[in-house]
Parts: structure tokens; C-alpha cells; sequence
């Protein structure tokens, strides 16, 4: 079984990555329905939390079908970013997250995310105070390194275990490199199977399929797997992973008509936690992932982005089923 801290999350668990504009509570109720065994929020600025901006204190909101769940923060400044996982732990999740990872300019050349991949003194110090402000146990969530040159994730591994922090998920590509190409697994094993680090060790990047998520866990070792693109539209692969794991057999693809199922509890969720004009408007982003591989949906998908009622919204989608009834999926 692991452990986060005395939290149980599994014997092989899958982790919800921090996704931007996608890991909000309605996304992230759809994917603990399938599967899903610890979440983390949208990265949250620490600069807008202790501001108070609507914004980001929006991003607490945590519900209890949910938990376990950490909150993620981001930050360049040591002070903020204190005083925000003190704000962060009041809305009581399991856990409290660090981004080290995101690597967009606007965060990452500020220093923030990614950034601090370049000063390993200064994110050690950071760790420290956030470890020392909270009581809650503190992940950590980063990269390879900032380029080819700079990668030293045994040294950050170390550094960040020495301070106190409870679990470390690697992404296998450096800052650089954003998206692009393959991730790189060998070094996040390296960390694994270093005798001197004690916590988990969950890997991250292109994890796609439930014969992938094996081939990596039996290939590299690691604790667990965190899982991000792959989730979007598709939340069922937590459970096609498990389910292939434990059997060696793939579960069917989801039917239109569960496609169409789970779409509509994702668009209830985003009602509920947004409003009627604010939840269709966050729920339009999703549609062509829920839908992918059906030819000549565009029309469909048309419908679903103009409609201004969640009626009209409901209507569209339930039509699918009968509208591609000779598609197989």
C-alpha cells in the first residue's frame, strides 16, 4: 500500500494531474467516479491567494467526494508562498502541493514553476518553509530539469526529501522541451531505485493507455503514475488501467450512450459549482474530447458551443447516440 504521509492511496495508485483550466471540481468529480485515486486542484498563484483575488481562492472550492485531494500552489517568492500554503491548508485537503513544474514563460521565466529548476538552493528553502508553516504533508510536482544541460532531479529529489516533503511526481521532460517529444522515464527510475529516497516516486508523461501505464510500471519501478491529457474527455482510462492490471484484459470502450452519460454529469457538476452562464461557458472546451474520433461531429459540436441553455445543451447531447448510430466507437 502506498502512503503519502499516513494517507493510503492505493497499491499501485493513479494521481490526477494539475491541469490549467481543466482539474476543477466538475472535472475532477467525473474522474473519482472512474477511477481516479488522489487528485490535485488547478495550480493556484500564491501572489493571488494572499490577495485575495476571486480567482484563485475560487480554486480551494474542495468537496468530500473528492478526497483524498491536495491543493496545489505556485510562486517565486518565499514569503507568498508560506502564507498561501497556510490559506491553502484552511480549506483543509490531505494534502498541500508545490509546482515546480510548470513550464509556460509567463510563470517559469518569472522564476515560478519550472523557473526554479535553475536555482535548487532557493527551492530547497522554499520547500523548507512551507513544510515548517503547514501541518498538512507536502508534495512536490516537477521536472527533468530546465534543459538538457540542467538535469539533476536525483539532486532535487534529495534535497526536497531532506527538507520533509512526502511524495515527489516527475514529469520526463525538461522545462524546455514544454510538450514536445517523447517524455523520458530513465531518469525518474534512476530516483526510484536510488537506496537513499524513502518516498514515493510517481511518474508522469505520455501515459496514454492502459498497456502503457503496465509496460512503465513494470519497466520503471515507480510508485504510481499520474495521468493529465490522456483524462481529458476520457476520464474512463483510470478504470481501463486498473481493470487491464489486474486482468490482463482491456474493459470495452466506452458506448456513445456512455460517452454521452458521463458529458452530462460533467456539465451537472459544472452547473452546480459555476451557474448556469458560467458552467456551459467552462464546459464547451470538453466537447470535442468527449466526442473525438466521430466523423462529422463538427456540426454537432457547433450546436453544443452556441446553445446558451443547459436544456438546449442536455437536448444536443442526448441526440448523439441516435445521430451516430451507425458509428462505431
Amino acid at each position: 500500500m502506498v502512503k503519502i504521509s499516513d494517507i493510503e492511496i492505493g497499491e499501485f495508485p493513479l494521481l490526477l494531474a494539475p491541469m490549467e483550466d481543466v482539474s476543477d471540481p466538475p472535472f475532477r468529480a467525473v474522474c473519482k467516479q472512474n477511477g481516479a485515486d488522489l487528485m490535485y486542484t488547478e495550480f493556484i498563484s500564491s501572489e493571488g491567494l494572499i490577495r485575495h483575488a476571486e480567482k484563485s481562492v475560487q480554486k480551494l472550492d474542495i468537496y468530500d467526494y473528492e478526497r483524498p485531494i491536495g491543493i496545489q500552489i505556485f510562486g517565486d517568492k518565499i514569503e507568498s508562498m508560506r502564507e498561501a500554503a497556510s490559506i491553502a491548508e484552511e480549506a483543509n485537503p490531505e494534502i498541500i502541493d508545490i509546482n515546480y513544474g510548470c513550464p509556460v514563460k509567463k510563470v517559469a521565466c518569472k522564476g515560478a514553476g519550472a523557473g526554479i529548476l535553475l536555482d535548487l538552493p532557493k527551492m530547497q528553502e522554499m520547500t523548507a518553509e512551507i513544510v515548517k508553516r503547514v501541518n498538512k504533508p507536502v508534495t512536490v510536482k516537477t521536472r527533468l530539469g530546465w534543459d538538457d544541460s540542467t538535469i539533476k532531479i536525483k539532486e532535487v529529489a534529495h534535497r526536497l526529501q531532506d527538507v520533509g516533503i512526502q511524495a515527489l511526481s516527475i514529469h520526463g521532460r525538461t522545462r524546455k522541451q514544454m510538450y514536445k517529444g517523447e517524455a523520458d522515464w530513465a531518469p525518474i527510475a534512476e530516483v526510484k531505485n536510488d537506496p537513499g529516497i524513502h518516498i514515493p516516486i510517481f511518474g508522469n508523461g505520455d501515459i496514454d493507455s492502459p498497456e502503457k501505464a503496465l509496460e512503465y510500471r513494470n519497466k520503471y519501478g515507480v510508485d504510481g503514475i499520474m495521468i493529465g491529457r490522456a483524462a481529458i474527455g476520457y476520464p474512463w482510462i483510470f478504470n481501463e488501467i486498473k481493470h487491464f492490471m489486474k486482468t490482463g484484459e482491456q474493459l470495452a470502450l466506452p458506448t456513445l450512450e456512455e460517452r454521452v452519460k458521463v458529458a452530462i454529469q460533467h456539465l451537472n457538476f459544472s452547473l452546480e459549482w459555476k451557474g448556469d452562464r458560467q458552467g456551459i461557458f467552462e464546459m464547451r472546451r470538453h466537447y470535442t474530447n468527449y466526442f473525438r474520433g466521430i466523423p462529422n461531429f463538427k456540426p454537432v459540436r457547433t450546436t453544443l458551443v452556441e446553445s446558451e441553455s443547459p436544456e438546449e445543451v442536455k437536448e444536443t447531447l442526448l441526440s448523439i447516440p441516435e445521430l451516430f448510430a451507425e458509428v462505431s466507437v
